[in-house]
């Protein structure tokens, strides 16, 4: 996609794309319902930021909004002094909002008749909790600059750690839960962690899986770490090595409620995140704190347009930047009351999501696209059998989301009234950049549409050329400085630079994704630049491909790659969950011929698939992430590796079990 039409398939989407206007009264009571605040933002972006980061509490004023004379390293609100958990905490218990529930908690067991598996955590009770954790870090000798690994179920006291953290000026290093415990130590390894926050397991589908004792089997030999502290989520009582291990109640016990906090330089770090890589090894992303801050709590406030009583669930992971972003430190900095769910969306029956979101009363729902297929899939009836009424905004999150997904998502969770702000943004950004503001855009299933206000963005083609015309496709790149970007990798500072700063000039962005814009110039992220399958010399995004097989009738969930061929350079293999949810009954040969035919009638024959395999669900991570590195392992033969951080391993193996026998 280099400033190509891309087929004629572009332009039949386009085509008959349906546009959703903001429902009739939504506008009513919005804080952002005037387009004019575009040309504002657009006319003056310092005073536009300067004015979301006013709205936070600050020790010390700014000298300067930006300084942006050594790109790509900007410094945001220079000679502030600020900090995180202040202001996501003891402002809204100053301002007598203290009993205000922050959290609407439950566990994945909240039913097995304990009575302690939902709770209502209060913004003055978490205030509490983070000032005695804090204090007991700092008694351990933590302190400003010391990073501290954290590896959590999704419990309020991750939270509590993060801004105890936070508190006394130590950067957080957070590891998704459900990554190996290989993978938390290589992370503490290359950060230099002094300490490890964990648990001693976390619930999986009812039972508990070890945490610490999986971790204790390769710790040893990180000299820098000098302590672990271990929360008891579920009674496992694991090993404790004297000297190092420290269980959470006794560093916490004795603890005063108050906890003086550092006073943070706007470009302190706040917390480091890594990315993983299917090719190099995980990026540090460093965020700092003052422009950070004023990022996620506009975007936040902006694109959810937030009202006091709302009841906001973002159904992500807190070990994910989305959890950073929008679980921990956006709802908090506004005051929201937000739903956290500690488990399985399936757990114990399908419909788990929507007893949730019925019993609290949600009002906003922030998802992912694999969630809703995966939703899609199980059947029109769950969402239908609970009331949902209350529910007035929809949320995308993570990847592009196809049209039909976005039609069942509006159509059978929003109940055609609530209008869907379908969000692009990286862990690099820090927070959304590319959104419909809800009571202003109209949208379209699958675009996300326009940069928000502040943001600016462009496709360019290989020469840096800006690419203007409809259906022209390129690359996406952010064209001017925003606060909470990424300010470099951690102790990479030459990769940083190599990684997203050298191919347009030090002044671009260059965000890995392809792109294009409509007539309306809303922007359609098609895909990572290097997901592109180059067929005979013509170039396919397998989000495109993707989205075609989904939209066949019979399917629920696709995930498209490109593989080596002799005679084309590259052949697409499709790996498709049928819309039933289960593989029986397939005939593999009748329904390859159809997917293929329909694959050709939406995009043209060369994109259609030369395998079809067919799996009751497709590889995932714990947080419903589609490995695609996996299936590209699979379908050339190559060594899969350790496969323990799957949802279900299984699938792997049915999939790789049908790529050998078609092969030999």
């Amino acid at each position: 996609m280099t400033g190509q039409s891309n087929d004629e398939s572009i332009e039949v989407m386009l085509a008959a794309a349906e546009t959703f206007p903001p429902p009739p009264g939504f506008a009513e009571g919005s804080r952002f319902s005037d387009p004019a605040i575009y040309e504002k933002a657009s006319g003056d972006p310092e005073g536009w930021w300067a004015g979301w980061a006013g709205e936070l509490e600050w020790f010390e004023p700014w000298k300067e909004v930006l300084d942006w004379s050594d790109p790509p390293h900007a410094r945001w609100f220079e000679g502030g002094r600020i900090n995180a958990s202040v202001n996501c905490l003891d402002r809204h218990v100053a301002a007598g909002r203290g009993d205000r529930i922050a959290y609407l908690w439950e566990a994945e067991d909240a039913d097995d008749g304990s009575g302690d598996g939902r709770r209502g955590v209060t913004y003055g009770e978490l205030l509490e909790e983070t000032c005695r954790f804090a204090n007991g870090l700092r008694g351990l000798g933590i302190g400003r600059g010391d990073v501290v690994g954290i590896y959590m179920p999704m419990v309020p006291e991750t939270v509590v750690a993060m801004l105890a953290c936070a508190r006394i000026g130590a950067v957080h290093n957070v590891v998704f839960g459900g990554f190996s415990p290989e993978s938390v130590r290589d992370r503490m390894d290359v950060s230099g962690a002094r300490a490890l926050v964990t648990a001693d397991a976390t619930l999986r589908r009812g039972s508990p899986v070890p945490m610490k004792a999986a971790l204790d089997q390769v710790l040893d030999g990180l000299g820098g770490l000098e302590h672990v502290i271990v929360l008891d989520r579920c009674g496992t009582d694991p090993p404790m090595a004297e000297g190092r291990d420290l269980r959470w109640a006794d560093v916490i016990a004795g603890q005063p409620e108050k906890c003086e906090p550092e006073r943070m330089e706007s470009e302190d770090p706040l917390f480091i995140l890594y990315t993983s890589g299917s090719t190099a090894s995980p990026k540090g992303i460093v965020h700092t704190t003052g422009g950070y801050l004023t990022h996620v709590s506009a975007t936040h406030r902006m694109v959810f347009d937030l009202r006091d009583d709302d009841v906001y669930w973002c159904a992500a992971d807190i070990g994910w930047v989305t959890g950073h972003s929008y679980i921990v430190y956006g709802p908090l900095l506004n005051g929201a009351t937000s739903v956290m769910y500690e488990g399985a969306p399936d757990y114990p029956t399908r419909d788990r999501w929507w007893e949730i979101a019925a019993r609290y009363g949600a009002t906003i729902l922030y998802t992912a696209p694999t969630a809703i297929r995966t939703f899609m899939k199980w059947g029109d009836d769950l969402p239908a059998a609970h009331d949902l009424s209350k529910l007035r905004l929809l949320g995308s999150v993570g990847e592009p989301i196809n049209p039909e997904a976005w039609l069942w998502y509006r159509h059978h969770i929003g109940g055609d009234r609530c209008p869907i702000v379908d969000t692009w943004w990286q862990t690099e950004t820090g927070g959304i950049m590319i959104s419909p503001l809800p009571a202003i855009t109209a949208t379209k299933p699958g675009s996300a549409t326009l940069p928000l206000p502040g943001i600016e963005a462009k496709i360019l083609d290989g020469e840096g050329h800006e690419i203007e015309g409809q259906g022209l496709g390129g690359n996406l790149v952010i064209t001017k400085p925003w606060p909470g970007m990424a300010r470099t990798l951690y102790r990479e500072p030459e990769r940083f630079i190599e990684t997203y700063w050298s191919r347009f000039g030090q002044e671009t962005y260059a965000v890995g994704d392809a792109a294009f814009r409509d007539g309306d110039g809303y922007f359609w992220i098609v895909g990572r630049l290097d997901d592109v399958i180059n067929v005979s010399g013509h170039r396919l995004s397998t989000m495109e491909v993707e989205a075609a097989v989904d939209s066949h009738p019979s399917v629920a969930e696709a995930a498209v790659i490109g593989v080596p061929d002799e005679q084309t350079g590259q052949a697409i293999v499709a790996f498709v969950t049928p819309r039933d949810g289960t593989s029986d009954g397939v005939e593999p040969e009748a329904m390859t011929a159809e997917i293929r035919e329909h694959v050709a009638e939406r995009i043209g024959k060369l994109a259609r698939p030369a395998r079809v395999y067919y799996s009751e669900d497709l590889p995932k991570t714990r947080s419903g992430k589609i490995m695609r590195r996996l299936l590209r392992d699979i379908a050339t033969g190559h060594d899969l590796g350790d496969t323990t951080t799957l949802r279900d391993p299984s699938v792997v193996e049915s999939l790789a079990a049908q790529v050998e026998a078609a092969d030999s």
